[in-house]
């Protein structure tokens, strides 16, 4: 498993030692001739004591830790996470009839860096973010078996989109192990979605609005409801289930417009009241004042690295105070950002200013965050991407 050894520069093993899961090529002195992209490394520092094991990749995070034992990793070591992280999610109480889909391994969070799997009622769509999991697919897609066994019908591999380089352009997506049709029907907190693992965004469904999407049904009864970057219409089926007078969605897709019509008709309701718009946010939003009691801002990452942060802020601050202007006196606003380099502070501020360009009273009414089954590790606060808040509008 262990293909050769990376040494660190002096004094530069602190964040290993605590545990953080990432070495930064900046801190790497030397390593062995053997070490190739993909490959497991065991990491020493300059007096040589083994800090830990993991993944090596040509890049600015040059390895991402599996292992901070000094022994060598177990070969069973991803059937070892991937149970752990079942037992997880199963005491969370997350699992149940009402709700069978979850992210069972969430990257660092779930001590397994670079590798996101989602569960879709029988179907694991696993992603690859790093040269090593994707060498480790087979490995990783039998330690699933060997975890879940009948709950397990098929493991779909979606990594054409996240591996870095040559490796994205040299990589087919496809069924590691079953077959499965799509789209495929799953149920959260008892309401029914398509899932379409195939050619959906991501793995094809945005599991961590989860909790957001049930506490914005709590605020829709006999509410006008506007549901904005909607993709599947997820923050739509919660408010009409929850007696929401109407639900107008908005998507500048096509194919997601499309995708959230029948979701709400296989929830039992019509896609005519309750309007699909294939249209620009912002354009939409410009002649809709006092038309809606509740306004969802769910849009897509505005910043993915930080030199585009300056510019994303620029973007949150005008779609919230756009939808400030836009919504009744004594409305309620769901914003968030999903940008993992906008940290929680600043996108408040944010919120903040566009409060003040709106020129309306806001009160703060949650802090929202990502969901159970996708765990922050105490050593890796990077992991804590999605920030939102509800506001309550004067």
């Amino acid at each position: 498993m262990i293909s050769g050894q990376v040494f660190l520069k002096k004094g530069r093993d602190v964040s290993l030692q605590r545990f953080h899961p990432w070495v930064f090529s900046g801190a790497i002195a030397k390593m062995e001739d053997a070490v190739a992209d993909g490959q497991w490394v065991t990491v020493v520092n300059s007096s040589g004591k083994i800090l830990g094991h993991g993944h090596y990749q040509n890049g600015s995070i040059a390895v991402r830790i599996l292992s901070f034992d000094q022994r060598l990793p177990s070969h069973d070591i991803y059937k070892e996470k991937i149970s752990a992280a079942y037992a997880l999610r199963e005491k969370t109480g997350l699992i149940s009839n009402a709700t069978n889909a979850f992210r069972l391994i969430h990257g660092e969070g779930d001590g397994l860096p670079g590798l996101i799997i989602d569960y879709y009622d029988g179907v694991a769509v696993m992603q690859a973010h790093s040269l090593g999991m994707n060498n480790d697919r087979t490995q990783i897609a039998d330690a699933l078996q060997h975890v879940l066994r009948e709950k397990l019908t098929s493991v779909y591999y979606k990594s054409k989109a996240t591996l870095p380089g040559k490796a994205r352009d040299a990589q087919q997506d496809g069924y590691l192990s079953g077959m499965s049709g799509v789209p495929h029907v799953i149920l959260e907190h008892g309401n029914k979605f398509y899932v379409d693992w195939e050619e959906g965004q991501k793995t094809g469904f945005f599991l961590d609005q989860r909790e957001n999407r049930k506490l914005s049904g709590e605020f829709s009864k006999g509410k006008k409801v506007l549901n904005t970057f909607c993709y599947t219409g997820g923050f739509s089926v919660y408010a009409l289930k929850a007696g929401a007078e109407f639900v107008h969605s908005v998507d500048a897709s096509e194919k997601a417009i499309d995708l959230t019509r029948k979701n709400l008709e296989l929830n039992g309701f019509d896609s005519f009241t309750n309007a699909c718009h294939a249209e620009d946010t912002f354009e939409f939003l410009k002649d809709k004042k006092d038309a809606y009691d509740l306004i969802i801002l769910d849009p897509p990452a505005f910043a993915k690295h930080r030199d585009a942060r300056h510019q994303a802020m620029k973007g949150y601050q005008r779609l919230n105070s756009e939808a400030m202007k836009a919504i009744k006196s004594g409305g309620i606003i769901f914003t968030f950002s999903c940008s993992q380099v906008v940290d929680r502070q600043l996108f408040y501020d944010t919120v903040s200013s566009a409060a003040i360009l709106a020129g309306r009273d806001v009160k703060v009414l949650h802090q929202l965050t990502q969901p159970p089954d996708h765990p922050v590790s105490m050593f890796h606060p990077e992991g804590e991407y999605l920030k939102g808040l509800v506001l309550y509008v004067s």
